[in-house]
């Protein structure tokens, strides 16, 4: 005789009974709600129930409750997907290119990029330094240019051992094309911009004015800068420009040019 309770639950052999198995919710997939026989495609999430679309369109909310749910005809307990982490913006540097995290600066190679005094190399380093630590290529600053074609024999330049060369004011017809005419070498890349010193290569509006003040010709341009700004002197007319410099955004299109060809040229493996 069966007892009032029915079957025995401690009866056959309860320990091999599986688990339901879980499985994640993800968008457009097809289950079935195992007590009304609602049959749709998961679209969504509302108040802790998932929200299914039948195939007319109609939507129900269904609580994710175990085993709740048909998935090609058996059991399923429903999970709503943990998120994915939404990654990180990619840092770029100063210059524009993409940061290259947890790599150590290397050692120097023999290539260099000479600039023809502090301030230009300053504004390098500003804008360039990361990449330029991480390519091993060391920025060094002339004292000006008069000597270029003797320093250059000096450096002895070659295959794995190349030169560039950053010139300010390099225009036709300047003291700086003559120079430069001079330095003939596979070896050695010479470019500039046309500006008459690195500070009018910073964008006006970096600093908030409208333009570089012009100043009349006999009268040393830094200081004639200074005087029409306002500034007691350059050291700190400079501090001011380079305070104001954050990326490639702050300076002009000619130097950031040159400046990459530049790199380019000197990271270009030997042949």
């Amino acid at each position: 005789m069966v007892g009032r309770y029915g079957e025995d639950v401690l009866a056959g052999d309860w320990r091999r009974r599986k688990a339901t198995p879980e499985v994640d919710a993800e968008p457009d997939l097809v289950v079935e709600d195992a007590e009304s026989g609602f049959c749709g495609a998961v679209v969504g999430f509302e108040s802790g129930a998932v929200v299914l679309e039948d195939r007319h369109g109609r939507r129900r909310n269904f609580p994710l409750l175990p085993a709740a749910f048909l998935l090609d005809g058996r059991p399923v307990t429903l999970c709503r997907p943990a998120r994915s982490p939404v990654p990180a913006a990619r840092r770029r540097t100063a210059s524009g290119s993409i940061a290259v995290d947890d790599v150590r600066a290397q050692v120097a190679k023999a290539s260099r990029i000479w600039v023809e005094g502090v301030h230009d190399a300053a504004l390098v380093e500003r804008i360039w330094g990361d990449d330029l630590r991480v390519e091993g290529v060391v920025v060094e600053p002339l004292d000006g240019i008069d000597e270029l074609s003797a320093q250059v024999r000096d450096f002895a330049p070659g295959p794995s051992r190349r030169l560039g060369v950053l010139v300010d004011h390099l225009v036709p017809g300047s003291k700086e094309s003559r120079i430069v005419a001079r330095v003939n070498s596979p070896y050695v890349l010479v470019t500039g911009h046309p500006y008459v010193d690195v500070w009018q290569a910073v964008k006006p509006a970096a600093l908030g004015i409208a333009a570089w003040p012009v100043v009349p010709p006999g009268r040393p341009w830094k200081e004639g800068v200074c005087a029409a700004l306002g500034v007691a002197d350059p050291p700190d007319m400079w501090r001011h420009i380079l305070s104001r410099v954050n990326s490639f955004a702050d300076v002009e299109t000619p130097l950031i040019n040159a400046m990459e060809r530049l790199i380019d040229f000197v990271t270009t493996p030997p042949s």
